[in-house]
């Protein structure tokens, strides 16, 4: 299992201040889609550039044109790209092979989808390396999460690696880990903290520690 920090408020300084703070305790800094709207794609660049060790994922949440704006997140650094689970299958199917060229991965971001068991089962045959199931700002906003969602794709998907975003805090963290879940994306629940670095180090513990416990 592994964490990952979700950086959307930020700017490319902002960003190497937060990730400098809590880079050992995290496994992937995702390059938040405010933050590509704003920055473009040099945010990916910088960031990999400043930390080579860590997994960068670039939250383009690609919606058409998967081939071509998965191969430039690749060349900007990208290690992960994100892809929506709503598009078409083409377009996943062409995310999913300039990936493969590049040698980079796809998470495919269930958020908005309508029947998340249906389309987790198709994408999961699509060849992709991470379903996410995800509970945007709005609606987290009047008070739902993706914990739920998350029992139900790791139900269903067979190949693909499961990861889960949206509204997660520490004290919400122990619930999540419980569905086993190979990815943990947490925004606001590490970067709206006054100590960042011990709040991401006590999520770490229990991130590693609920593998430990599962095994």
């Amino acid at each position: 299992m592994e964490l990952q920090l979700a950086l959307d408020l930020v700017n490319i300084p902002q960003a190497k201040e937060v990730v400098k703070e809590v880079e050992a305790y995290i496994d992937v800094v995702e390059i938040g889609t405010p933050v590509v709207i704003n920055e473009g794609l040099r945010a990916v660049k910088e960031i990999k550039e400043a930390f080579p060790s860590l997994t960068v994922l670039a939250d383009l949440k690609i919606m058409d044109a998967g081939a071509y704006e998965v191969m430039k997140a690749s060349e900007a650094g990208a290690d992960i790209i994100t892809v929506l689970g709503a598009t078409d299958d083409a377009t996943i199917k062409g995310a999913v092979e300039e990936a493969r060229k590049q040698g980079t991965k796809i998470l495919v971001d269930m958020i908005n989808v309508k029947d998340i068991e249906q389309r987790a089962k198709e994408i999961d045959a699509l060849g992709v390396d991470y379903i996410c199931v995800h509970t945007g700002y709005d609606l987290q906003a009047v008070g739902e999460n993706s914990f739920q969602q998350l029992q139900t794709i790791k139900r269903v998907v067979k190949n693909a690696k499961t990861a889960v975003a949206g509204g997660i805090k520490l004290n919400t963290l122990p619930e999540v880990i419980e569905a086993q879940p190979d990815l943990v994306i947490v925004g606001g629940g590490i970067t709206g903290q006054e100590n960042k670095q011990a709040v991401a180090a006590e999520m770490q513990k229990l991130v590693k520690n609920g593998l430990v416990n599962q095994r």
